[in-house]
């Protein structure tokens, strides 16, 4: 678990160093890793539709409900290492 978490915090900072900045898509897939893989399944109100980005995000982060914080850190860990 200690390699893994280390790799997950070697990859969050690889992301902040891409040599261009991901699709929206895949932006929004790197948050609800980041977010499942730190914080677990999303908790709270879904945001209303005047807040469309917020909203977005918890939906992304909501699809992963379930999935285990090693589970989520492996695949921020794949998605950042096939960006570079």
């Amino acid at each position: 678990m200690a390699d893994l978490k280390a790799r997950f915090e070697k990859a969050v900072a690889d992301s902040k160093k891409l040599s261009e900045r991901p699709d929206n898509s895949t932006m929004l897939k790197m948050y609800s890793l980041f977010k499942q893989a730190t914080d677990g399944d999303v908790e709270g109100k879904r945001p209303g539709f005047t807040d469309m980005v917020g909203r977005m995000k918890w939906d992304a982060w909501n699809e992963l409900k379930g999935k285990s914080a090693e589970e989520a850190m492996q695949d921020y860990i794949d998605l950042v290492d096939s960006l570079k």
